[in-house]
């Protein structure tokens, strides 16, 4: 039957930033279509929730804490992952962060973006390390696995924010930009070897926890076309898709999910604010 072609059964998936919003979303989706998997992130309580979860559909889960932004800690992910499970098949790249990560406007311009001169090199540094070296060190992680067995799936979540510039979200803006091209650089590095490399852009989300805020959800709804903002459990079936065989064909592509935002002369150019957008959430 065709539908088979969308089951992952008996595959293993690793996926970051799995505690919470979009990554638990996934990595539940991912479970519910057969897939083991292995949630990883710093905070320990939400992974062995979601882990938790994932036995409760009949599926082995691992919850193993890791700072995506130390290499050493995620090669010892997957060396872990491959030690308990066998194997990787499946790498869902999720963990990010927005909120914080850019200074606040001036008080004299409170509906202004950060002046470029006032985003110091930690901050610069940090939106790096977390949304895009984190992406390249999984990547690398995986890949001799991958390429030696001639096959895998490897899913990074960019956003948006990384194909229409925001101004309030320079370092953002730009690491999601390199998510998307990196995912291209290693799709077309990989081809050959059966491993399909693509990614997701979402729009705005609501995660839970009461983020983003009721207002900003109301603000930003506006301008997106069906009316509402996505929902987490809506980006998990895109998720399968990509992790199973029905995408083999299907490589270097990146898979915006935003209610037709990006389709249409939606601004873009309004400052949203650190509390537009959670930990590991997508603007």
């Amino acid at each position: 039957m065709i539908l088979d072609r969308f089951g992952v059964d008996g595959r293993v998936a690793i996926v970051t930033g799995g505690g919470t919003g979009l990554g638990r979303a996934m990595a539940l989706a991912l479970a519910r279509a057969g897939a083991d998997v292995v949630v990883a992130a710093r905070t320990p309580g939400p992974l062995e929730r979601v882990a938790g979860e994932i036995e409760a559909l009949g599926r082995r889960a691992l919850a193993l804490p890791t700072d995506v932004t130390d290499s050493a800690q995620v090669d010892r992910l997957v060396a872990r992952t491959v030690e308990a499970l066998g194997a990787v098949d499946i790498l869902v790249n999720n963990a990010g962060i927005a909120r914080g990560i850019e200074p606040s406007p001036r008080d004299a311009t409170p509906s202004g973006p950060p002046l470029v001169w006032e985003l110091d090199d930690r901050r610069w540094r940090e939106a790096l390390d977390v949304n895009l070296s984190s992406v390249f060190y999984a990547c690398r992680a995986v890949a001799r696995h991958m390429l030696a067995r001639r096959r895998g799936k490897i899913i990074n979540i960019a956003s948006t924010a990384g194909l229409r510039a925001a101004p309030g979200f320079i370092t953002y803006c730009s690491a999601k930009g390199g998510v998307i091209m990196l995912t291209r650089s290693l799709a077309t590095a990989w081809a050959r070897d059966n491993v399909q490399v693509n990614a997701i852009a979402p729009g705005v989300f609501t995660l839970g926890e009461d983020l983003p805020s009721p207002e900003v959800i109301t603000g930003q709804a506006r301008y997106v076309p069906m009316g509402r903002c996505g929902e987490a459990e809506e980006i998990g079936p895109l998720a399968v898709y990509l992790a199973s065989p029905a995408s083999d064909y299907v490589t270097g592509a990146c898979f915006v999910a935003d209610g037709g935002r990006l389709a249409t002369f939606a601004p873009t150019g309004q400052w949203l604010g650190p509390a537009a957008v959670a930990p590991g959430g997508q603007p």
